[in-house]
């Protein structure tokens, strides 16, 4: 009998090692952990996530585990569940993008939290890593992109569970038939849906929070003695794949394990925004390149129109808050203000998502000669590429077009080594200002993450 999607997935987990890794993984693993880190980091002021911390503080007593940035200690699972949700705070996390999964939101915290309540080396720690970007880009590409987008589902949040679970039963050292049982039972809880687009809700960060906490909840039960369906994602009843998808494929789910390393095709975020949106702030940059050669001022601009794929004009196009954003949150979400935004200041920074910029008369002003649609063509093409086309007309009658086949983080088109470290200082640095000792002794830990004797001690 053939065996299961699921079951391969456990065999493989449970049979990882780092020595089996190719270098250019296990230096990938390490980049992918600094970034998220450091995107966790930049968010621990964040007001929301301060009360939220606080929150946490009155119900739970002090654990083994510790929340980045912060001086509290939790338990594991809340440990995790708080620092995955710093860092999905500023939309600067990695994606998968033949997945649509933001999975190192909820992998590395949960794998950090586990291995730090665990004792257990950076090798370790690393090695559960990379098996949850794995399982959770293929349960993604498994459910299907689109078919499963259509259907109003989160994957960050309905994977990323997955992931969770395998960091977890990996730092266990579950064996393959309780991997399983934790693969299983991470299904039977995966949820997260798109809901909060429609009034700009703040509980997005929820969704890898959810998903770090009852990943490792279900390795714990697995390694306790439960059990969890084997055949959680094609079950006649209640099977996964058919329950969140019109168009899934089951044998992406286990297919090249140890051959094609998905966290390889990682695309990293340069702008704190949904990456729908990257794309077009990437086409306006060079629209406004071209004003600025050809001495064209903004007061100028006639009308522009934005083609993207069909998922992306969904996503960041259709609602409300999208064509009016009245938050920083609406904004993250928004074609027409990020591409105002770009075209208008020439950067889009942390800076440009805070209400006063929100609300600038220019800035609406310009969105409102800002229309985006939907491309047959593009919507081919993803989610290979996320792409986008831009046409901008002038009161001159000036003309201008752009092309943009990937963004700029994709894997097509990545950020340098150097690019990816001035990322992570900048975030470092927006936790600690002014204290360079710190942020040097956290970029120093960061480097050396493969010979750390134990996690976060």
């Amino acid at each position: 009998m053939e065996k299961s999607e699921i079951r391969k997935l456990g065999e493989w987990i449970s049979q990882m090692s780092w020595e089996s890794m190719p270098s250019q993984v296990q230096e990938a693993v390490q980049l992918r952990v600094l970034d998220l880190v450091s995107a966790a980091l930049g968010a621990v002021k964040d007001p929301l996530m301060e009360q939220v911390i606080s929150s946490y503080g009155q119900r739970y007593e002090s654990g083994p585990c510790s929340v980045w940035g912060r001086t509290e200690r939790f338990p594991a699972e809340v440990a995790a569940k708080i620092n995955a949700m710093l860092a999905h705070t500023l939309e600067l996390d990695d994606v998968h993008p033949a997945s649509k999964t933001h999975g190192s939101a909820s992998i590395i915290p949960a794998a950090w939290a586990m291995a730090q309540y665990l004792g257990k080396s950076g090798k370790d720690f690393l090695t559960a890593v990379v098996c949850g970007y794995e399982t959770t880009a293929r349960i993604g590409m498994a459910l299907g992109v689109t078919a499963h987008r259509k259907k109003g589902w989160h994957a960050t949040s309905t994977c990323g569970i997955f992931g969770c679970a395998a960091a977890g039963a990996k730092l266990l050292g579950l064996d393959a038939e309780q991997t399983i049982s934790a693969l299983g039972m991470a299904g039977t809880q995966s949820s997260g849906l798109w809901a909060f687009l429609g009034d700009g809700a703040s509980c997005k960060v929820l969704h890898p929070g959810h998903c770090a906490a009852c990943g490792l909840d279900a390795a714990f039960l697995a390694a306790a003695g439960m059990t969890g369906p084997e055949h959680i994602l094609d079950a006649e009843d209640g099977g996964l794949l058919k329950a969140m998808s019109d168009g899934y494929d089951l044998s992406k789910a286990g297919a090249g394990l140890g051959e094609v390393w998905e966290i390889l095709n990682m695309d990293v975020k340069p702008y704190p925004c949904c990456r729908s949106v990257h794309c077009i702030i990437d086409a306006m940059f060079r629209i406004r390149e071209q004003m600025e050669k050809e001495g064209l001022e903004i007061s100028q601009v006639k009308e522009i129109r934005v083609a993207t794929y069909q998922v992306g004009y969904q996503q960041c196009a259709v609602s409300r808050g999208c064509l009016e954003p009245q938050s920083g949150m609406d904004a993250k979400f928004s074609a027409p203000y990020g591409a105002a935004a770009a075209l208008l200041f020439g950067k889009v920074t942390r800076e440009e998502f805070e209400p006063e910029v929100v609300a600038n008369p220019q800035l609406r002003a310009l969105m409102e000669k800002i229309s985006v649609e939907p491309d047959e063509e593009l919507t081919k093409e993803y989610p290979a590429h996320w792409g986008c086309r831009v046409w901008a007309e002038f009161t001159d009658g000036k003309k201008m077009e752009v092309r943009v086949q990937d963004p700029s983080g994709s894997s097509k088109n990545p950020l340098s080594k150097k690019q990816l470290e001035d990322k992570a200082k900048s975030l470092i640095r927006a936790a600690f200002p002014g204290k360079e000792g710190e942020i040097a002794r956290i970029l120093e830990t960061m480097a050396e993450q493969e010979n750390m004797p134990e996690i976060g001690r």
